[in-house]
C-alpha cells in the first residue's frame, strides 16, 4: 500500500498500482480527509476514484455489502450470522473490515468464529450473547445505557444487547437477575437504574419488568421479549404482548429474543444525547 504525506501530517492510504482493490475505512471523518487532499492536490483524482468505487456497495455474488452504511448511519453494516456458513460469514467479515473499523456478527456459533479469526486475528468472540466482534476505533465509551435482565435464562439476549451497545461507544451498565418474582434486587439498584440514559430490559414468562422499570426512571425504556418460559409462553409472544400493552409511559418494544436492535437503540438514544448526531 502507498501513501500520501499531507502538509499537517496526516497520511491519505491508497492502493498500490495492480493491487485488488481493498477500500480504507469509509466514515464521515475519512471522506473529509480524502476530499481535502483532492483539494490540495496531494491525492490524484483517479486514485481517490479507485479508494470510492466500492462506496455505494460491493457485490460478492452470495451478498452485496453496504460500505456506505457508515457513513450514513455512524455504524458498519452489521452481519447477521444465523443461516450463512462459516466460509461466507467470514468472507462478509473480512470484506466489511477492508471498509470498517468495527465489525459486528450475531448469532454466530464458535465454528463461524473460528472461520471469521483465520482471516481477522483480533476479532472476538462473546459467548454468552453469540457474538463476534472486531474494533479498532478506539472509540471512549460513553455512560449512559444500562442493561437489565429478569433472570439468568435471559442473559444470552441482554448481552447481545450489551455487547452491541459497547462496539457502538456506549459504556454499559449490567444488572441481571432482577425480576419482579424479587423485586428488592432491582429496587437495590434503583440509583444505578435512573443514572441512565437510556435502558435495555429484557425478560421471558410474563415480561413485567419493562413497565416496572418504565414507572420508576424517566430515560426511555426498550424492552425485549425473551422465547423463555413455559407453555402460555408461546415462545415469547406472552410477555411480547404485555410488553406492547405496558402501563407506564416510555416504553419502546422490539421484536422477541432481539438484542441486537435494542442495544443499538439504546446507544443511539446515548449517543444523541452526548450531543453526537448519526450520519
Amino acid at each position: 500500500m502507498r501513501s500520501t504525506s499531507r502538509g499537517n501530517g496526516s497520511r491519505i492510504g491508497l492502493e498500490s498500482a495492480g493491487a485488488p482493490a481493498r477500500s480504507s475505512p469509509i466514515d464521515e471523518t475519512r471522506l473529509k480527509e480524502l476530499l481535502q487532499a483532492i483539494r490540495d492536490g496531494y491525492l490524484p483524482v483517479d486514485d481517490a476514484l479507485e479508494r470510492l468505487r466500492h462506496l455505494p456497495y460491493e457485490d460478492l455474488g452470495f451478498a452485496s455489502l453496504d460500505h456506505h452504511r457508515a457513513l450514513r448511519k455512524g455504524f458498519p453494516e452489521v452481519v447477521l450470522g444465523q443461516g450463512k456458513t462459516p466460509e461466507q460469514a467470514a468472507t462478509i467479515a473480512e470484506r466489511l473490515v477492508a471498509s470498517s473499523d468495527r465489525l459486528l456478527v450475531t448469532r454466530a456459533d464458535i465454528e463461524m468464529y473460528r472461520a471469521v479469526k483465520e482471516r481477522l486475528p483480533d476479532a472476538v468472540y462473546h459467548a454468552p450473547a453469540r457474538a463476534v466482534t472486531l474494533d479498532r476505533s478506539k472509540e471512549p465509551r460513553r455512560p449512559g445505557v444500562a442493561v437489565c435482565c429478569a433472570g439468568t435464562s435471559d442473559v444470552p439476549v441482554a448481552e447481545e444487547a450489551a455487547v452491541t451497545a459497547q462496539l457502538m461507544g456506549s459504556a454499559v451498565d449490567r444488572m441481571f437477575d432482577v425480576g419482579v418474582a424479587g423485586l428488592h434486587r432491582l429496587l437495590d439498584k434503583l440509583e444505578r437504574l435512573r443514572a441512565a440514559k437510556a435502558l435495555v430490559v429484557v425478560a421471558g414468562m410474563e415480561g413485567a419488568l419493562p413497565s416496572v422499570v418504565a414507572g420508576l426512571v424517566a430515560a426511555p425504556v426498550i424492552a425485549v421479549p425473551t422465547s423463555i418460559g413455559y407453555g402460555a409462553s408461546f415462545g415469547g409472544l406472552a410477555p411480547l404482548l404485555a410488553m406492547l400493552n405496558a402501563c407506564a409511559a416510555g416504553v419502546a418494544v422490539v421484536n422477541i429474543d432481539n438484542g441486537f436492535g435494542a442495544g443499538y437503540l439504546a446507544a443511539v438514544i446515548n449517543r444523541q444525547s452526548w450531543g453526537t448526531t448519526e450520519g
